[in-house]
């Protein structure tokens, strides 16, 4: 697990019930590891936005991390961008969405690393 640079993000991770923070925990682990591999990603920024933790990139879109009303957690992604067309779009109904803006998971074993990693690097770039 990567070390927080921001003890305001911890917290917030540390708020979390457990069920809910070991997802969110997994998300934000795929989310450092598919930055590394996207060089335009750099430098990754953890912060807090909307009292959730956020990842942003010099050229991306906001992703944020978080409980769900109806669901454990959830990834979240800019509503007002192409992101999730553009996801739910290239895997169909292999998630279960909300509207534009978010995937939610119930358990983190729901959690693909390509296929969510695939969102997650178009989210990062997504201004280039």
């Amino acid at each position: 697990m990567r070390p927080f640079a921001d003890p305001a993000v911890a917290d917030a991770f540390a708020a979390f019930p457990d069920a809910t923070r070991d997802g969110l925990m997994e998300l934000r682990e795929l989310i450092f590891d598919t930055a590394d591999t996207v060089p335009h990603a750099q430098p990754l920024t953890e912060a807090l936005r909307w009292g959730q933790p956020a990842y942003l990139a010099p050229r991306g879109s906001t992703i944020r991390l978080g409980a769900h009303k109806s669901a454990r957690f959830a990834l979240f992604v800019h509503c007002q961008s192409r992101l999730m067309g553009d996801f739910t779009s290239a895997f169909p109904r292999e998630d279960r969405i909300e509207g534009n803006r978010a995937i939610l998971f119930d358990a983190p074993g729901q959690i693909d690393p390509t296929r969510h990693g695939w969102l997650i690097a178009r989210a990062l770039t997504y201004h280039l």
